[in-house]
């Protein structure tokens, strides 16, 4: 087995993920883990599949047709490697008045100190005292055992008080 990682994304309409697990089933292949949503009136995910080597490059063939229904999609063969077991699992949790930067902002001091973004979801939200929309984010974060925990919730205060943001690691 050969494990594959597709991206889609196409008009939102009624039947893709249908189109889409059909094609891969027809090709004995398994469909294990996806994330899809509408997102700016289209609709677009990720998804990992399992299918056998020597049927890998005929189902995307067959996926690469789904291109006539609008589905564009990228097949990408899996990199199967195991994390070492010496990372720290954690979340960062954040909400505030919606403006340019906050991702940058956030992703840079994440980055600069070798911490792997594993997840992140992000949305525009009601605020539930106003109408106006708070950004909402939650990360799923992976950092090395010699992370400075300290310093690290030291640049997020500084980063949630210049963005005027509420920002919680656990």
């Amino acid at each position: 087995m050969t494990s594959l990682i597709l991206t889609v994304i196409g008009p939102d309409k009624p039947g893709l993920v249908e189109s889409l697990s059909q094609t891969i089933a027809a090709h004995d292949g398994n469909w294990l883990e996806s994330a899809l949503s509408r997102l700016g009136g289209k609709f677009a995910g990720i998804l990992v599949i399992k299918v056998p080597k020597e049927k890998a490059s005929t189902l995307i063939s067959a996926l690469e047709k789904l291109e006539d229904t609008g589905l564009k999609i990228v097949a990408e063969t899996a990199n199967d490697q195991d994390r070492p077991d010496t990372l720290q699992a954690f979340t960062l949790a954040l909400i505030g008045h919606d403006k340019p930067g906050i991702v940058r902002e956030i992703s840079q001091a994440l980055a600069q100190r070798h911490i792997n973004v594993e997840s992140l979801s992000t949305e525009l939200v009601s605020g539930s005292m106003s109408a106006e929309l708070l950004f909402k984010a939650e990360a799923q974060l992976l950092a090395p055992e010699s992370l400075n925990f300290d310093d690290l919730q030291s640049a997020i205060e500084s980063i949630a008080s210049d963005l005027m943001v509420d920002i919680t690691l656990n």
